[in-house]
């Protein structure tokens, strides 16, 4: 396998994939999921902050209660004479505190989709991307939509293990979309399109449709409102909206 091409790769580089103009090379699938939205001009498809939405907020939670219960217990039996016993309560509570606000963040602030739209009409993409500061607790982070040219767009295969204190790893997958300053290989922009899922078939169904149209896939399921949750669906709900700046919006839904 020939080395990475962009400069620099991705992190955890495991392959290029094809150009946006090579014919793909896999089935073009999105596995279970399903387009929010495909016609003759746009395609979008949805992607999630992470995978579970709910479960880390349910466990900070959790934490956060089991943290509160100890600490009447904790502060009657300080022995005022002992400055580790005193130390130690001064030293792990805000600790506690900060990793617990950080897993609330990490489930609640970004978007409730970061969805991606592919314009054939135009030859370009629109990203809905969310920036953050995971370790930053006060650190709300901000949508960033960004639009670039389709001939400027290119896709890493990626995978990282990542060991736990128990011995333990996790395994994480994916396809990364790199944008390349015009001419040149070196990367000017990087976002996810898609973790843990469908990988390459996803990037082969985006080329697919670019190359040749909604006619070459299969007919889509019925258009998805990213906005509409059930109500069960906690931490989505809280979650801020989807608002495309309204210029943007126009232009990635229409033809020049």
């Amino acid at each position: 396998m020939s080395g990475p091409t962009l400069i620099p790769p991705c992190t955890g580089w495991k392959e290029d994939l094809p150009s946006p103009f090579d014919a793909p090379c896999l089935e073009p699938h999105l596995g279970t999921q399903t387009p929010n939205y495909q016609d003759d001009i746009v395609l979008e498809i949805s992607r999630s902050a992470m995978a579970w939405r709910g479960v880390v907020s349910a466990l900070a939670l959790l934490f956060m209660i089991s943290i509160l219960v100890d600490l009447p217990w904790m502060i009657i039996n300080t022995d005022l004479t002992d400055i580790e016993s005193v130390l130690l309560p001064i030293i792990m509570y805000p600790i506690f505190s900060w990793s617990i606000i950080i897993l609330f963040r990490a489930d609640l602030a970004p978007p409730r989709d970061l969805p991606i739209r592919f314009n054939r009409a135009r030859g370009k993409i629109y990203a809905y991307n969310f920036r953050h500061q995971w370790w930053n607790p006060f650190d709300k982070g901000k949508v960033v939509p960004v639009s670039y040219d389709w001939s400027q767009v290119r896709a890493e295969r990626w995978s990282q293990n990542a060991s736990l204190p128990n011995g333990g790893f996790i395994f994480k997958w994916g396809v990364t979309l790199s944008v390349v300053a015009p001419g040149t290989h070196n990367v000017i922009d990087r976002f996810p399109l898609v973790t843990m899922g469908a990988s390459e078939h996803v990037w082969a169904y985006i080329c697919t449709y670019m190359q040749e149209g909604p006619s070459a896939l299969p007919p889509p399921g019925e258009p998805k409102d990213h906005n509409d949750v059930l109500w069960c669906e906690v931490a989505l709900r809280l979650a801020p909206k989807v608002e495309w700046p309204a210029e943007m919006d126009l232009e990635s839904r229409t033809a020049p």
